[in-house]
C-alpha cells in the first residue's frame, strides 16, 4: 500500500509525509481547458509529485528495514519475450470484501496477486479508517497485520486527511472529490518460490483533488511497486513493499479535463481485476 521509500519522502502507507501545494495561477478552473504546452506539462510534474507523495509516502513508515529492489536476484539485462505476453489465466473470481483473491500458487499466480494489491494499497480506499481496518485483514498475512494497523492509523491522523482536503472519516468535502486510482502496466517476478516471492509491479495513476476550488487537482503519476509476498492461508498474502519513482513516459500534450468531468469519471468508471 522494507519501509524504506525510494520517493524521495517519508511519511506511512498510501502517501503520507510532507507535499508541496501549487497554488492556481488563475481564477479559473485549476483543470483548465486549454492545451498545455513544454512549460506548462514541466509546471504539473510538479504537481503530480506532491500529490502522489501525500498517497504513498507511508510506505517508507510502515516499511522500514525492507530489501531494496535493485538488489532482487536474475539478470535483468536478459531479454525475455514472455515478459510482455499475457499468460492467458483468467482473472481470478473469488473475492474478500471487493478485493480479489484465490491466486494460484505460481508464478502467474503470484504476479495477479500483485497487480491486484498494488490497486488496493494506493487507493483511496486506504483513507477511510474503517475501509483500512478490512484492507489490512485482507492483503496482509496474519503476522504482520497488528503492526501495520497501528502504523497505517498513525500515518493517516486527522490532522493528516485534514492537510489533504478530508474530513476523519477521509471523506472528501462537499463539491469535491477525492481521486486515488492505480492501474498496473506489467509485472515482473524477480525472485520466487512456493512459499515465498517477490514481485515488481510498475504502475500509472491518477491522484489528487476534483474540485473547482482545489489547489491540488488530480494529476498523473508513474511508479513501481516493489511487493515481498507469502503464501498464507492458501492464498498469496503481502508481508511488506516498496515504491520507486517510474519508469516515466515524456508527458503527452493532453488537454486537462474540468473538475466535473474528473469527479465523473470517477463515479461513472470501474475499475478491473487484474490477471498476469
Amino acid at each position: 500500500m522494507s519501509l524504506g521509500d525510494e520517493r524521495e519522502s517519508s511519511g506511512g502507507y498510501g502517501g503520507t509525509g510532507q507535499t508541496r501545494t501549487r497554488l492556481p495561477e488563475s481564477g479559473g478552473d485549476v483543470y483548465g481547458g486549454a492545451r498545455r504546452g513544454g512549460r506548462s506539462s514541466s509546471r504539473s510534474l510538479v504537481t503530480v509529485v506532491g500529490v502522489v507523495v501525500l498517497l504513498i509516502a507511508a510506505i517508507a513508515f510502515a516499511n522500514r528495514g525492507g530489501d531494496d529492489s535493485d538488489s532482487a536476484t536474475g539478470d535483468e539485462n536478459q531479454p525475455n519475450s514472455s515478459a510482455t505476453a499475457a499468460s492467458g489465466a483468467r482473472p481470478v473470481e473469488g473475492a474478500s470484501g471487493g478485493i480479489p483473491a484465490g491466486f494460484a500458487q505460481d508464478a502467474q499466480g503470484v504476479q495477479s496477486a500483485a497487480a491486484n494489491y498494488a490497486v488496493t494499497l494506493v487507493s483511496a480506499d486506504i483513507l477511510k479508517p474503517a475501509r483500512r481496518a478490512e484492507i489490512v485483514q485482507q492483503v496482509f498475512v496474519a503476522d504482520k497485520q497488528a503492526e501495520l494497523a497501528a502504523k497505517l492509523d498513525q500515518a493517516y491522523s486527522k490532522e493528516f486527511l485534514s492537510s489533504i482536503g478530508l474530513d476523519e472519516n477521509g471523506d472528501a468535502t462537499e463539491g469535491n472529490t477525492y481521486v486515488s486510482r492505480t492501474v498496473p502496466v506489467g509485472t515482473k517476478v524477480t525472485s520466487y518460490s512456493a512459499s515465498a516471492a517477490t514481485v515488481e509491479v510498475w504502475c500509472t495513476g491518477v491522484f489528487g483533488m476534483a474540485g473547482e476550488s482545489s489547489t491540488n487537482p488530480a494529476s498523473s503519476d508513474w511508479f513501481t511497486m516493489t511487493l515481498q509476498l507469502r503464501w498464507a492461508n492458501s492464498d498469496w498474502k503481502v508481508d511488506s513493499f516498496s515504491q520507486k519513482n517510474g519508469p516515466a513516459p515524456v508527458p503527452g500534450d493532453n488537454r486537462a479535463s474540468s473538475a466535473d468531468e474528473m469527479a465523473k469519471a470517477v463515479e461513472e468508471y470501474g475499475g478491473f481485476t487484474y490477471a498476469r
